[in-house]
């Protein structure tokens, strides 16, 4: 018999969701008490949640200034990205392989999707296709650290949707190779913009402030 998670369980998975979808942005400040009002709950187990996803490295504590969305500088937002693509790279160098997962192939993207979605899905499974563990998780929690910025900068890229379609047909394909260097120009074009992505960030924070 299974047991039932407790309620701060799901919120911090339902807070998760919440982060990955882009609902909160980049320096917003979060709530308790709104979010308590919200899933018709206490505070504690709200603030249990926030504390594991502050340990997670989702959420910042900033002590009287309550829970933020982590609002990251120029020097941080180019280490996730060089975290990702290392990752990712060293997923390519392991032999990542689609046929291990097969039953859950990617469809051909659409220009209505997602962008982030399909991101995040394609970047997974290819850690996944590994088979290792740590190597996926790693992804996984990159995924999640670069969310919020994922959402709040899509107006600066000019052809996101090209971008991701192309690494989804190398992906298709099982081209490492081409993968590989598609990944590499990938994060470039995002390195190169870390100080609109931030300019814009800094602004859009200013603005939930007042």
């Amino acid at each position: 018999m299974k047991t039932k998670p407790s309620k701060s369980v799901v919120l911090h998975d339902e807070l998760r969701l919440a982060l990955q979808s882009g609902r909160f942005v980049p320096g917003e400040r979060i709530d308790p008490q709104a979010l308590a009002d919200e899933f018709r709950t206490s505070s504690t187990p709200v603030r249990f949640a926030l504390h594991r996803l502050v340990g997670e490295g989702l959420i910042e504590d900033h002590a009287r200034e309550g829970f933020h969305v982590p609002l990251p500088t120029e020097l941080v937002l180019r280490y996730l990205y060089d975290w990702m693509e290392r990752q990712l790279l060293a997923a390519c160098d392991l032999g990542a392989d689609p046929s291990r997962i097969d039953r859950m192939a990617l469809d051909a993207p659409r220009p209505d999707d997602d962008i982030v979605l399909l991101t995040r899905r394609l970047f997974e499974q290819i850690a996944r296709s590994t088979d290792h563990p740590f190597l996926y998780r790693a992804v996984r929690q990159a995924n999640d650290w670069l969310a919020p910025t994922r959402h709040a900068k899509q107006g600066l890229l000019e052809h996101p949707f090209d971008e991701i379609a192309q690494l989804y047909r190398h992906w298709h394909s099982r081209d490492l190779s081409a993968l590989r260097h598609a990944l590499t120009g990938y994060h470039a074009h995002r390195k190169q913009l870390v100080p609109r992505i931030v300019a814009s960030l800094n602004q859009a924070a200013a603005f939930f402030a007042q």
